[in-house]
This record gives C-alpha cells, structure tokens and sequence, in this order.
C-alpha cells in the first residue's frame, strides 16, 4: 500500500438535479456535467480553485460530546460573531461527504470528520483513508486547498490496512490550517 501522494487521478461523480463528474489528473480540478439531450459530459467548471478561506463549515454536530476539546473550540471559534475575521461562518451539513466537499470546494470553507472518543478511551477517524480520505485530499489540494488529520497531512500517511480510518479536516487552506491550530492547542 502506497500514501495518497502517490495517487495520479482522483475525482467523484455527483447525482442530482444534473450530473457531474469532478475529475483531478496532477494538473488542476476540471468539473463536466452530464448533458441529457445528447448523453454526453460537457466541461462545466475548469481549473476549479478553493478560495484560500471561506464561510461556510460542514460538521455534524450531533457528534460534538465525542469530539476532542480542540474541535469543540474551532467550532465554537467558528460560530462566533467577529466582522474582522468574517465571522460567523455559516453551518451547512447534508451527510454526505461528496455533497459538502463538493460545495466546500466551490464555495471554500472546512469540511470536518473528527476523531471521536471510543468506548475504549482511544480516538480514531471514521472516514476510510485509501478510498475516502486520501482521494478527496488529492482533488482538493489539485484545487488550491488544505486535507489534514488535525496533526498531518492526508495523502503523507502510509497506510497500515485497506480499511485504515482517519480524522478529517479538508477544504480552504487558511482555514484547515486554523483548525489545526486548535487541535494542537496553539489558539
């Protein structure tokens, strides 16, 4: 098994009201949508670039008792009132990872996937880092952004199983970065 770094295309297709393909190949994030009267994708969105920050963040908070003290406080940070620094930023969650990333990458923000206590005391991720984490980490860095655990970036960890699970914080790269900052206790 390799780290996401060494991937050389990642992407996801998006069903809704149209259908679109997001695609990165080392060279950027282009986006085609479906066009139904001749069934072909059409590039809709090229060269894709995540604001450096946004406004929007994407949690679910339903799980905030399990979460680390340094979550809790980014995003109470987040949901304060600030004009300076353009808060506060706007909760949007829908539970699907593909559907937030998707907008944190067109809109900018912070998608986040903590790690949680467990039963046994011990935090891990939930999201599966060789085929969740590390393919989403190589579209949004394509795009100008910031994929971290909270102490390390996605696509440099060396997987240790298939099914290895990670913490993730992913999206506009001031705003990743701030993140960590307070998952490190220096904010």
């Amino acid at each position: 098994m390799q780290p996401g770094s060494a991937q050389v295309a990642a992407g996801y297709i998006m069903y809704g009201p149209s259908t679109m393909l997001v695609c990165a190949a080392g060279r950027g994030v282009d986006a085609f949508t479906l066009e139904p009267t001749i069934g072909e994708f059409i590039r809709s969105h090229e060269k894709i670039q995540i604001p450096s920050r946004g406004h929007i963040y994407s949690v679910n908070e339903a799980r905030a008792p399990v979460w680390q003290p340094g979550i809790l406080r980014f995003v109470d940070y987040l949901r304060a009132p600030d004009r300076a620094t353009g808060r506060p930023y706007t909760a949007r969650y829908v539970g699907s990872m593909v559907a937030d990333l998707h907008r944190t990458l067109l809109e900018g923000g912070v998608f986040l996937y903590p790690a949680e206590a467990g039963e046994d005391g011990k935090s891990s991720g939930k999201l599966r880092l060789q085929y969740e984490a590390a393919p989403m980490a190589f579209v949004v860095e394509q795009a100008g952004g910031k994929a971290s655990t909270g102490s390390e970036r996605i696509l440099d960890i060396h997987p240790t199983s298939p099914h290895q699970r990670v913490p993730v914080m992913i999206g506009s790269r001031d705003d990743v970065a701030l993140a960590e900052e307070f998952v490190a206790g220096r904010h």
